[in-house]
């Protein structure tokens, strides 16, 4: 075996002890690999968004550099590694730089093995050497864009890595490889990683359940992103399920007193059934729905379809079953003409009224019309001096209002004899013997009450 072979041998050897199998993967036959090489951001590391307005991420982890390599025969007395640099997020303006420092590297330790050095440059220097501080920029997309002018894009921003080393013009190395399509938005790929690398280091960790206090691991558990408040996912699956059953799709947030962070539908999707995740999107869609003002639903009980409503109208139609309907008062369409109130509605239509500014009496009396709201006030307070002053026959149920006498009373209407205090029903031939029983529970009660209207001068002696 020549040195060169023994040097290659010891050198992948060294490679594969110091790396995991994640980062450094070696072929089965052959003197060639793929080094992942992941780049160890500084904290608080942002992703500004170039092109519109500009927006602002918190990342802790970008897709790893990929340098995959070849060892030639003669490698390392005279010739270097045949290799190529690829990533899904750099543009190739930047990786070309990375490859012509790459070849530099090897021009200065000419004849030595180079495949640490590279990936130690990479992993300790990128930063700086393509002037990154605490912020990359990335130039989103613009379909149809081709990579040339996605170039002189990038070329705008200094920040991007584009420092004196890379702001010559350089032509693009064909080693330089971008992964992604050029065409393609690349920030949802980046955002996407980034989710899945926090979570990965997530489930690898212990937390105690702030509910049942008991310590699991991350992949057992479930954790809020704006709060970082982590819980067992067993309790968090019961407190999503009794919500959701009482229709509280709102309320699926941090069980923490105060605090407001809620949980997105795939953390729900995770923790409950199907069948409770869909009435959770029906209830959650409905709520939405409910928000917009010009959205109201189908009054027909068996569709309730969301309708678009049109500005200035009050005309509604179903897409669904056609029905066309009043969209204030939920029946059928009627034009021009004042909205029907029911029974029930008129209860409630005073105290709404008497109460309302304004404004919204002139949108009451638009609705049902003027006379309508006058005798809905009248009737209600006639009702109320009724209710206060007056009790019902037990026999027709008329109203009946004693103003003065005993507690023997006579419906003018059905001519009953009843009992003003208990409103029992009294015999016709002797109507007395009620108050004179004493089992009765009006036992000498026949003149209760008349001591306060003989003070209200509303009954005397002389009446009797």
């Amino acid at each position: 075996m020549s040195e060169d072979q023994e040097a290659q041998v010891d050198e992948l050897l060294a490679l594969a002890s110091i790396y995991d199998k994640e980062e450094f993967r070696r072929a089965e036959s052959g003197q060639e690999g793929e080094i992942h090489v992941s780049l160890e951001l500084p904290l608080d590391f942002k992703l500004c968004v170039k092109g519109g307005e500009k927006t602002e991420y918190a990342v802790s982890f970008l897709p790893p550099l990929v340098l995959s390599f070849e060892l030639p025969a003669n490698y390392p007395s005279s010739s270097p590694p045949i290799f190529t640099l690829s990533s899904k997020w750099l543009p190739r303006v930047q990786t070309t730089a990375l490859c012509k420092r790459l070849d530099e590297l090897w021009e200065e330790n000419c004849g030595s093995v180079i495949l640490f050095t590279w990936i130690q440059f990479l992993k300790e220097e990128f930063f700086a050497f393509l002037d990154i501080q605490s912020s990359l920029d990335v130039v989103r997309t613009i379909p149809g864009q081709s990579e040339r002018k996605r170039n002189e894009a990038c070329q705008k921003y200094p920040g991007n890595g584009l420092g004196e080393k890379c702001k010559s013009e350089l032509p693009l190395d064909p080693r330089a490889v971008q992964e992604v399509d050029p065409h393609v938005d690349i920030l949802p790929q980046l955002l996407d990683f980034d989710e899945a690398q926090r979570q990965k280091v997530f489930d690898g960790k212990v937390f105690s359940c702030a509910i049942c206090f008991t310590e699991k691991l991350g992949s057992s558990c479930l954790y809020f992103k704006e709060c970082q408040h982590v819980y067992c996912k067993t309790c968090m699956a019961e407190y999503f399920q009794i919500q959701i059953r009482d229709g509280n799709v709102q309320c699926l947030n941090c069980p923490e007193p105060k605090c407001t962070s809620v949980a997105t539908p795939s953390q729900v999707k995770l923790l409950v059934g199907e069948e409770e995740f869909a009435r959770y999107d029906r209830l959650l869609l409905k709520s939405s729905l409910d928000l917009m003002a010009d959205v109201v639903y189908c009054p027909r009980r068996m569709c309730c379809t969301a309708v678009m409503v049109e500005p200035d109208t009050t005309m509604g139609i179903c897409p669904a079953c056609q029905y066309a309907f009043c969209t204030i008062c939920k029946r059928g369409y009627h034009g021009l003409s004042h909205c029907m109130a029911s029974a029930e509605e008129l209860r409630g239509l005073r105290d709404e009224y008497l109460s309302a500014t304004d404004e919204v009496k002139k949108f009451l009396e638009k609705r049902y019309g003027k006379q309508v709201i006058q005798r809905a006030v009248e009737e209600s307070f006639s009702r109320d001096w009724l209710q206060e002053n007056c009790k019902n026959c037990p026999r027709c149920g008329t109203n009946i209002q004693k103003v003065y006498g005993c507690n023997k009373m006579t419906c003018t209407s059905c001519k009953q004899y009843f009992c003003w205090l208990c409103l029992g029903t009294l015999s016709r031939v002797n109507p007395y013997s009620h108050f004179n029983n004493p089992s009765s529970p009006c036992f000498n009660q026949l003149f209760q009450g008349v001591e306060a209207a003989e003070e209200d001068g509303l009954w005397s002696d002389e009446d009797e």
